[in-house]
């Protein structure tokens, strides 16, 4: 007999990490959105402590802040794309724009399994591949981003 969720066509199998986009709210472009891996979706909880007086077997235990990790993205190098820019001018002037960011983790018929929404983010780190006359490989670009906090629907 089928459970009740079967009948109702949810899925419950793993899906493959490998179809995505990222969207940027400061760059329409398509090629903005094309980067081979995006990490850092992590959220933990602080623990805060609390000793009871006379307690001794243990120390109470509540939640404090949450903290995100930093948004790593790595992508082939542009040569001029509206995130370049926007890297150049955060970390070579210091204005810091921030934006938001959209991570769209997609099934086989290209429609959204889950979305991230990052809020407030700005770069943090820019870094380039290794130059090597030996090898012929495509330069590749890592963008680190800090934010404030993101959000995951569907």
């Amino acid at each position: 007999m089928a459970s009740a969720s079967a009948a109702a066509g949810v899925d419950y199998y793993p899906h493959l990490g490998f179809y995505y986009k990222v969207q940027f709210s400061i760059s329409p472009s398509k090629n903005d959105a094309r980067f081979q891996s995006v990490s850092g979706l992590s959220v933990t909880c602080d623990i805060e402590t609390h000793k009871e007086g006379g307690e001794n077997r243990f120390e109470h235990k509540l939640p404090g802040r949450t903290k995100y990790a930093d948004l790593t993205l790595k992508r082939g190098m542009f040569t001029d794309s509206v995130v370049t820019r926007w890297c150049q001018a955060a970390l070579t002037t210091r204005i810091y724009v921030p934006a938001d960011i959209v991570i769209i983790l997609m099934n086989e018929k290209s429609e959204p399994l889950r979305v991230w929404n990052v809020f407030w983010a700005f770069p943090k780190r820019w870094e380039f591949s290794e130059l090597k006359s030996d090898e012929n490989t495509i330069m590749v670009e890592t963008l680190e981003l800090s934010y404030r906090y993101f959000t995951l629907l569907l």
